[in-house]
């Protein structure tokens, strides 16, 4: 019963990831929105209510980040330079592609986390880990190319600012493990997209921006606030919780899925095999590095 409900909280989350992607291209594609308005806002308004949330469950103690220099301090980074750089790129992305792509190439951040693990720990990664590497390498040429060196299937916008995002959901991931070992991760999430989100409203200001509001794009803005971003995040710590970090991250590889269907089926967007090819080499990277390390197998030569 607890793997079950491990499961479909964890299914949930990546699904809800998804659909939050689909969201936000619905908004650029229909609405006149772009990234530079959505992007502040999700983030104030999320980090908002989900820190309003923890301070009726635990009280002031959601100040505790603030207690120390060093925490301030890293909190603040991971807020900038974390959150607010990985959810600004990845929905450039989607602005300039679909939310299938774009999520497909941010999943490429695991394998820049194994090459940043592998430099830090001066080791030469397993057969296991460059056969990742070389099936995400492949995807991402397969997704920007099609297979013909000499064009560009999407374009080079759209590809600089996914792996631009792949860099930052790296950076993201790596850093977050140092305030996760005192504060727990809605916490630090809560805060993160607060910070980012008030660092973009002044740059940004996204009350100057022309977007057509009417009912459906509050309904799509509600869904990447609250079922993007409070509830998947909270769905998907739990699914960690119940069973496990290998088993929740596999399962929520389910995203790109979810952000795949939904773009073509919702909003007509098209993939050709090589796409489709492209995407399951990318994917491919994310069950062989969840699977177990086994302490035979040899780095590669």
């Amino acid at each position: 019963m607890k793997n079950i409900k491990g499961i479909l909280l964890t299914l949930t989350g990546g699904i809800f990831w998804g659909l939050s992607g689909a969201c936000g291209q619905f908004l650029f594609q229909y609405k006149e929105a772009a990234a530079d308005w959505l992007v502040p806002i999700r983030l104030s308004l999320a980090g908002f209510f989900l820190l309003l949330i923890l301070f009726f469950q635990r009280g002031t103690q959601i100040f505790d980040v603030w207690k120390t220099k060093k925490s301030s301090f890293q909190i603040t980074a991971y807020g900038i330079f974390g959150m607010m750089l990985c959810q600004y790129t990845y929905f450039v992305t989607i602005q300039h592609s679909n939310a299938g792509i774009a999520t497909v190439l941010q999943y490429l951040g695991p394998a820049i986390v194994l090459l940043a693990v592998c430099a830090k720990t001066r080791r030469l990664p397993s057969f296991t880990e460059v056969l990742a590497l070389v099936l995400a390498i492949t995807g991402t040429f397969f997704l920007a190319t099609h297979g013909d060196l000499l064009t560009f299937a999407i374009s080079r916008t759209a590809l600089a600012w996914g792996l631009l995002a792949a860099c930052t959901y790296a950076f993201y991931t790596l850093y977050s493990a140092r305030l996760l070992r005192t504060f727990d991760s809605p916490l630090i999430i809560g805060w993160g997209m607060l910070i980012g989100g008030l660092m973009l409203m002044p740059l940004l200001k996204p009350w100057t921006r022309h977007v057509l509001m009417d009912g459906q794009t509050l309904l799509a803005l509600s869904c990447i606030i609250f079922l993007g971003s409070i509830l998947s995040f909270t769905f998907y710590v739990t699914g960690v919780q119940l069973i496990g970090p290998s088993r929740a991250g596999m399962i929520a590889s389910i995203e790109p899925v979810a952000a795949t269907v939904l773009s073509v089926v919702w909003l007509g967007a098209s993939f050709t095999g090589m796409d489709l090819l492209g995407f399951l080499c990318i994917m491919s990277t994310i069950f062989l590095l969840s699977l177990p390390v086994r302490k035979k197998e040899p780095p590669f030569p």
